[in-house]
């Protein structure tokens, strides 16, 4: 069978077939990437034009909604998070099969008075339950850590949701679902800027923990080259780390470069920039992209190493290809203790430049 997570929306602009529902499920076999191959005598071939990597929508087109999901791995936790729906009447989010999460239901967090309120802008993160009762004995059972991120544009065209889990010594179990609900209409010629903002989680490899993260996004695309695959360019800067509780703690990331034992860093005032790898065959013409990013600290000797790597995949949305929805995953080394890797999971929403 597939693993679910959010099933695919019914086509529309505002996802009315949705009750407004923009996590809502979606019956029809040829749209729902999700449903059991059983249940779908002619389920189409997939499109070996895609640049996709990820699972989801099986014949996408620019003329159809587009939905992509974490592949699972069991070794990293990823692509375990399953069926995750949005209740807009009680602003809950539930998630299936990610163990002790309560009873799967997530309530939105408020970080009122703290430095992370702002940062968010117009994503929101939820938190599911800390604690579960026996229902026979009435014990309490402590619950895992888990923390929900979604966000979803202001047109309703584009949305994104990720989860992760501090609960673990290693990578914990999660996911994440990017979409997009309309049809596009890329360009031929020409370029255009998209800007907007960033957030996401951080989960460790060799500890446990979680953080967020925010910063500022913005991509190019040029769509007279490459030939095969027009170019695109990015990157995220002014990042920033912040706690559970909404405590900025970048310093002391800086901090752990600042006063490395070995001396090999230079002074580091901030977060290194991510930016997008540039090269061919990135996008295709369902306004998919798929590529790399990476970034780069500064050495005491002069020289520039590199920091974090991982992969950014997304899609375009609008009739003129107003606004791309996407989702990171890069690790890095943790400079604040030895052995430890740190994989940032984040989500963005940004609009074409005027």
């Amino acid at each position: 069978m597939y693993w679910r997570l959010i099933a695919a929306l019914a086509a529309g602009l505002a996802v009315a077939g949705c009750d407004g529902n923009p996590f809502g499920n979606e019956a029809d076999c040829r749209e729902n990437p999700f449903s059991d191959p059983a249940e779908c005598t002619d389920e189409p071939a997939p499109d070996e034009g895609s640049v996709a990597e990820l699972p989801g929508t099986v014949a996408p087109s620019a003329a159809t909604p587009i939905s992509r999901y974490e592949a699972r791995d069991s070794g990293t936790g990823a692509g375990y998070a399953e069926n995750i729906t949005f209740d807009a009447t009680t602003n809950t989010f539930t998630v299936d099969n990610l163990g002790f999460d309560g009873d799967n239901a997530y309530s939105q967090l408020s970080f009122v008075g703290t430095p992370l309120a702002t940062p968010l802008g117009d994503f929101k993160v939820y938190e599911a339950a800390p604690f579960i009762t026996d229902p026979v004995t009435g014990a309490t059972i402590q619950q895992f850590q888990h923390r929900l991120l979604a966000g979803v544009s202001r047109t309703n065209e584009t949305e994104f949701a990720l989860v992760r889990t501090g609960a673990y010594i290693n990578y914990g179990f999660g996911g994440f679902i990017l979409k997009r609900n309309v049809a596009v209409t890329l360009p031929t010629s020409g370029q255009a800027g998209y800007t907007g903002g960033y957030a996401g989680l951080r989960d460790f490899e060799g500890r446990g923990g979680l953080e967020y993260t925010t910063g500022d996004m913005s991509i190019a695309i040029d769509f007279d080259d490459f030939n095969d695959g027009d170019a695109v360019q990015g990157q995220i800067t002014n990042r920033r780390i912040f706690d559970m509780s909404g405590n900025d703690i970048t310093n002391t990331v800086l901090n752990a470069w600042n006063t490395d034992p070995s001396g090999r860093y230079a002074p580091a005032t901030a977060l290194p920039t991510l930016i997008f790898t540039v090269g061919p065959n990135v996008i295709d013409a369902n306004g998919e992209l798929n590529g790399k990013l990476t970034s780069t600290v500064a050495m005491a000797d002069g020289s520039r190493s590199a920091y974090e790597a991982g992969n950014y995949y997304a899609i375009v949305s609008g009739d003129n290809a107003d606004e791309v929805v996407g989702v990171i995953v890069v690790t890095s080394e943790d400079p604040r203790t030895d052995n430890v890797t740190a994989r940032e999971t984040g989500g963005f929403i940004l609009y074409r430049q005027p």
